[in-house]
């Protein structure tokens, strides 16, 4: 079973899915990670959060072999429902130290991050229609992120991209040999932290401007730049 395991190094979590070989989610697993993910936006000590894998993969996805075994997928798909609400809404900026393939949600995880760093050589794509099945939950995030006819082509063929294509179609900003991985992260890391306490704001309202009409975000916006400037006051 994968575990989530935290770690505290300059300023940012790196929260690490520990399940080789493929850090399967599950229930337990997809809570943990909510669970870690919110302390760590909640702890005044971590300026970003990174998420990344144990071994050669970053996540396989959800654990099929045990839905097929009998567990109740709708308490996956819960699970997997919750996590993917958190992440946009984290007042820290979030990365993907990408180790390995990331595929079905897994790769959904990577989408949903502001800035991935990928290994050489890794798969980066939903898989559920190359099997029969479909991303129902997982093709939120890539429809948010890639350009719909790249997000739409992984989609209906379950054909991930490789590296240098998941590159190419924005899913994630560079590839580096596995060596370099934590070492290009903490680059976007000491940029990522100058905003300090402002990314509290500024993170959720960026990704709630995404899904408005433009007009409507740019009131919105106005709203909210009064409100991040306007002096705190006290009560009587």
């Amino acid at each position: 079973m994968t575990a989530v395991v935290r770690e505290d190094r300059a300023g940012a979590a790196w929260l690490r899915l520990d399940g080789p070989p493929r850090n399967l989610l599950e229930p337990g697993v997809l809570e943990a990670l909510r669970v870690e993910l919110a302390a760590a936006g909640d702890d005044p000590a971590v300026g970003a959060i990174v998420l990344t894998g144990t071994g050669d993969v970053f996540c396989g996805g959800l654990d099929i072999p045990a839905i097929r075994a009998g567990a109740d997928p709708r308490e996956f798909a819960r699970g997997l429902v919750a996590l993917l609400r958190l992440l946009p809404m984290l007042p820290k900026p979030l990365a993907g130290a990408v180790n390995g393939d990331a595929v079905a949600s897994g790769f959904s995880i990577v989408c949903a991050c502001d800035h991935a760093v990928a290994v050489e050589g890794a798969q980066l794509g939903t898989i559920e229609a190359g099997i029969g099945s479909w991303p129902m939950i997982a093709q939120v995030p890539l429809l948010k992120r890639l350009l719909p006819r790249h997000a739409i082509r992984n989609i209906v063929s379950g054909v991930p991209f490789d590296a240098a294509e998941a590159l190419r179609v924005g899913a994630v900003n560079r590839l580096v040999a596995r060596d370099q991985l934590e070492s290009a992260v903490e680059e976007f890391l000491a940029t990522a932290t100058r905003s300090e306490g402002t990314a509290a704001l500024g993170r959720p309202a960026m990704y709630r401007f995404l899904d408005l009409p433009y007009g409507e975000a740019l009131d919105r916006a106005l709203e909210e730049f009064t409100a991040m400037l306007q002096p705190a006051t006290g009560g009587s």
